[in-house]
């Protein structure tokens, strides 16, 4: 009985390690680096940009510490980032600029370590 009870305490543990344990759907995308490449426009939030990346996506950007968007509106960029872990609150105000902004596209949030100029110009598909 002892030796049973013994099993199950050990079938047990090891069952929530593994559940506990294990990558959960979706940790490893977000911590991927993305790169998207599109043309980037001032958003309609104060210190906002964006990107409609050549996939037809809308990627709202975050820079880092010193990485200037500013500098290349109106111009094909590629960024590179990693998913922003945005909170509900902050997802909350910034709602409405992204709907408006994404015009019915798929949406994601990218925080951007660096930016690569490709163009002064965007082109039009």
């Amino acid at each position: 009985m002892i030796r049973k009870l013994a099993w199950i305490i050990l079938f047990a543990g090891l069952g929530t390690a593994l559940l506990y344990g294990a990558p959960q759907a979706g940790d490893s995308k977000s911590l991927a680096t993305q790169t998207v490449t599109g043309c980037l426009q001032k958003g309609n939030e104060a210190g906002g940009f964006f990107i409609i990346s050549t996939e037809n996506k809308h990627w709202e950007l975050y820079a880092d510490k010193g990485v200037s968007l500013a500098d290349h509106i109106g111009h094909t960029v590629s960024v590179t980032g990693k998913l922003a872990h945005r909170t509900a609150a902050q997802e909350e105000k910034s709602q409405s600029f992204e709907k408006a902004e994404a015009a019915n596209k798929e949406h994601a949030d990218l925080q951007v370590s660096s930016v690569k100029h490709i163009s002064d110009t965007c082109s039009s598909k």
